[in-house]
């Protein structure tokens, strides 16, 4: 049986399907995003309650002429099947297939890359500021959900909005959720927009506008919340006429404020985001409106799935899944915990031992493993929403007062608060500290979400103690040393589960700056060459197993865990590095500026000429893959490729390996 979906190969096709088949096909779309993300994962929630939404906006508009920003734009899976990439939708997320956000190398209909909140709004100004410019006519849409009004750089951008242009469509998808439910007073006032009647305004032009079509009295309608239901779940649908909701100028009657019409905007809706005409009405009200318009829909995440209905937060953006139940497949029996929760439970453990400490996280319970401490001990937790900036100097504020704030963000979204890390935390020196999950890849994400510069961006600040474990019992350690630290303190541990080696009852205390050394030259008068080998956090298994494999080739080996990347431990990086022949760094980070670069800047400085052969990702931004370590053997972050380039080194091994980038 023939499907509408297979009639799809571009948006030209939508415009040709009548209403009642756009319905189909909107069923048609939810059952592949179902089945497809059962096998790879990926942001299901999210996608299945813009399906209504996205067939309408390619109903109305013509991209790539007409641009789609898209805030985050994991949800942009509905758009890239209708842009002619069903074909490879299958393998999204994989290896050589599509990207999971929007992605403008990957097709001409993705006018903007992104992969964090807060961004859509600004980036689609400028869209509409050079189309002005240049006099064209395309529509500029811009689509954002509640969560990214958390985000201090979606209000810059609303401030600009109605004095930078006279069009600009906005979308407000409305679902009460980002990742975790949505907190503050923003989510407080739209949930007043929408269970209060006297704010559900429509303008006496958009009515004129509906009444020119067939059974446009009935068309008029918005979506209701129920009482006893919650926002996204829109179970009682009222259609009715307004009635005069409008002041004489058009602007909104009761004198009810909204936010948007005080920045300059047209509000309209809210409306039901699964009401296809009505949402095709609406959008073909927007293309002739001559002043700014944002467009509230209320949407469901996870329609068409109950259990992405009833498990919103782990849908959102989820590993492989039963279609039937849901479920997950089962953790491996004896399989090592996931580093988060290594954070998080070991958060708790020091919570209960030392009140100065609270948690703080930007809208990433679960991610970040903030979520033990929020069951545990919720009057220590602190939900900041998607925020970093925010969440950053808020610790900084909390640590003035006497606490330590455990600040527990990813490596790449921590890059958002940069200029808070140097004036607010490092430049006061506040003992607030960092944990960056996600250090190194977040492999089916891609570049957006790996987390391979913030060994460089941080080790150029004064005052701050940086540092990354090995294994998940050196983690608790970190986090117990970092307790008794009075400066700022960042500890890097990647994603994933972690090496499976038990963790002590209590933690040890590091010394700052103190390299581990884990295994000595043996000194044996039969070893052809020494070579030390520096492996930073989760590479220094790699770092173990490349040694085991040139000792039995007959190399002297050493193996070091640096632990700390700033202070860096001069006493044992000089001591190894002038008894060595060759000295090897390995790291989870981009070459450029990170740990070996630092092992360069020291040696220089003392004097040490022992050549230097350095492993970590190469200078340029690392697409997304099925799995880490197909990555890791593409760029070379492997024992065999460590091996071959210590033996090329010394001239017994081909000297084209994977990647080549010898220092003397």
């Amino acid at each position: 049986m023939s499907r509408y979906l297979d009639m799809v190969d571009g948006p030209e096709h939508v415009k040709k399907l009548t209403q009642p088949q756009l319905q189909e096909l909107a069923a048609e779309i939810r059952q592949d995003l179902i089945s497809v993300l059962a096998r790879n994962g990926g942001h299901l929630g999210p996608n299945l309650g813009v399906v209504e939404l996205t067939l309408a906006l390619h109903r109305v508009f013509n991209t790539p002429k007409d641009k789609f920003v898209w805030d985050v734009s994991h949800q942009v899976y509905v758009h890239k099947l209708l842009t002619g990439r069903k074909n490879r939708f299958p393998a999204i997320r994989q290896t050589g297939g599509l990207n999971g956000f929007a992605l403008r190398t990957e097709s001409e209909h993705d006018c903007y890359g992104a992969g964090h909140a807060g961004t859509a709004l600004s980036a689609a100004l400028g869209m509409a500021a050079a189309r002005d410019k240049r006099g064209t006519d395309e529509n500029v849409v811009c689509i954002f959900g509640d969560a990214a009004l958390t985000n201090g750089i979606s209000y810059e951008a609303l401030n600009n909005i109605g004095h930078t242009t006279k069009r600009f469509i906005g979308i407000l998808n409305d679902n009460e959720w980002s990742i975790a439910k949505n907190v503050g007073a923003i989510s407080n006032y739209l949930n007043k927009l929408i269970t209060n009647p006297r704010y559900n305004k429509l303008a006496t032009d958009f009515q004129n506008f509906l009444r020119r079509f067939p059974k446009g009295d009935v068309a008029i309608k918005l979506a209701r919340k129920a009482e006893e239901g919650f926002k996204g779940a829109i179970t009682d649908v009222g259609l009715h006429q307004t009635g005069s909701l409008v002041d004489a100028d058009g602007r909104g009657g009761y004198g009810s404020p909204v936010i948007f019409e005080e920045m300059g905007m047209r509000y309209l809706g809210p409306i039901n985001g699964h009401d296809l005409p009505l949402l095709i009405s609406t959008l073909e009200f927007a293309k002739t409106c001559n002043h700014p318009i944002v467009i509230h829909i209320l949407t469901q995440k996870g329609k068409g799935f109950d259990a992405a209905i009833k498990f919103p937060e782990k849908f959102h953006g989820t590993g492989p899944y039963d279609v039937k139940t849901g479920d997950s497949p089962p953790a491996k029996a004896g399989a090592p915990p996931m580093y988060q929760d290594v954070m998080g439970q070991t958060l708790v453990k020091l919570c209960q031992k030392n009140n100065t400490l609270v948690g703080i996280t930007a809208a990433m319970p679960s991610g970040t493993g903030m979520k033990h401490l929020e069951r545990a001990m919720p009057d220590r937790y602190y939900d900041v929403g998607i925020a970093e900036e925010h969440a950053v100097i808020f610790a900084a504020g909390m640590a003035t007062m006497g606490f330590h704030p455990v600040c527990a963000i990813y490596s790449t979204f921590l890059q958002r608060a940069y200029d808070c890390i140097h004036h607010d935390i490092c430049l006061q020196d506040l003992p607030v500290i960092f944990c960056m999950d996600r250090a190194g890849l977040s492999a089916n994400d891609g570049p957006t979400h790996h987390g391979l510069f913030d060994i460089a961006y941080l080790r150029c600040m004064p005052n701050l103690i940086a540092m990354a474990p090995k294994d998940e019992d050196e983690l608790a350690d970190m986090m117990f040393t970092a307790t008794h630290q009075n400066h700022p303190t960042f500890i890097r541990y990647p994603r994933g589960a972690a090496e499976g080696v038990p963790i002590k009852d209590q933690p040890e205390l590091l010394e700052i700056g103190k390299a581990e050394v884990i295994q000595n030259f043996s000194g044996g008068a039969a070893a052809r060459h020494k070579v030390a080998l520096f492996g930073l956090g989760p590479l220094n298994t790699l770092a173990r197993k490349a040694a085991e494999q040139l000792a039995a080739e007959g190399f002297d080996c050493a193996v070091i865990n640096p632990r700390f990347t700033k202070p860096l431990d001069a006493g044992t990086h000089e001591f190894f590095g002038k008894a060595a022949d060759l000295v090897v760094t390995l790291e989870d980070h981009a070459l450029m500026g990170g740990y070996g670069s630092a092992v360069l800047e020291l040696f220089s400085e003392k004097g040490v000429t022992t050549p230097v052969v350095r492993i970590g990702w190469p200078d340029q931004f690392i697409e997304h893959a099925t799995t880490q370590d197909e990555l890791r053997k593409k760029y070379g972050l492997t024992v065999e490729n460590a091996v071959t380039r210590v033996k090329a080194h010394f001239g017994e091994a081909p000297a084209k390996v994977t990647q080549l980038i010898e220092v003397a």
